[in-house]
């Protein structure tokens, strides 16, 4: 899809100028709405007749736009904007179906793991548990059209959730009945970034060396620990983020 202005990309200067110079175009031409999620961007030929500069160039600035993943090419058929990431909000307890279904997507999930056992050190640490405690565990897989967009592997004190383990979680997804059956007064987030297991990557269907969003929960109901789980979004697929006042960042809070 062509534009309809597109300004010059002088050829002076440094190589690496005229590259960041294309990549600068082509972001404003996306973010002007003319480029749109799903659209074909013009040919490499196409881009060096119109910004003036070699092919090498446009060649590289379309492999770091992809690689940033601003672009989706496929060989031998083109270059195209990528779609919007969807984003998840910090401040609350999103529901990812939810956040799925609104977007008029199709949501799925698949439960991997739901037992009972003796929780690792860094879970009764973070639950507060004594040593060896007793958690349930669940592990699942979110999806997107199809597409694992999140797994989430969850800690559960049984104390404040005792028939946690005893639900169909085929119907009813863990967090939707934990939301539901426990009320909660403290949530805590954090965010990092970086690589995952292998068995984590292969769950996602990424590859290993595919960065990675994860949100680490910790929620409370009475000061007594209620869960603590781990949601991990492939980096090219997810992203976090929030756009809030500070009065409702305090009721929330």
């Amino acid at each position: 899809m062509q534009g309809a202005a597109t300004p010059a990309v002088s050829s002076e200067g440094p190589a690496i100028a005229r590259y960041e110079r294309v990549k600068t175009y082509i972001r404003t031409t996306i973010d002007s709405g003319t480029w749109k999620s799903g659209d074909r961007i013009p040919s490499e030929l196409s881009l060096v007749e119109t910004l003036g500069v070699s092919r090498m160039t446009i060649n590289r600035a379309l492999r770091e736009l992809s690689d940033e993943g601003l672009l989706t090419r496929l060989s031998g058929v083109g270059t195209f904007v990528a779609e919007s990431k969807p984003q998840s909000t910090l401040l609350m307890i999103a529901h990812i179906g939810d956040e799925i279904r609104s977007r008029g997507h199709e949501y799925s999930y698949a439960i991997l793991l739901q037992k009972r056992e003796t929780a690792p050190a860094f879970v009764s640490n973070a639950l507060g548990l004594e040593p060896g405690a007793s958690v349930f565990h669940v592990i699942c897989v979110h999806r997107e059209n199809g597409l694992p967009v999140q797994l989430e592997d969850r800690y559960v004190n049984p104390e404040v959730a005792p028939e946690f383990l005893g639900q169909d979680f085929s119907s009813k997804r863990p967090s939707a009945y934990l939301f539901s059956t426990v009320p909660l007064d403290e949530i805590e987030h954090v965010v990092d970034a970086g690589l995952v297991t292998a068995a984590e990557a292969q769950l996602l269907d990424i590859a290993d060396e595919e960065p990675c969003l994860t949100l680490v929960r910790r929620t409370w109901t009475a000061g007594v620990a209620v869960t603590f789980a781990r949601f991990v979004h492939p980096g090219s697929r997810y992203r976090l983020g929030c756009r809030f006042t500070p009065d409702v960042a305090r009721r929330q809070s």
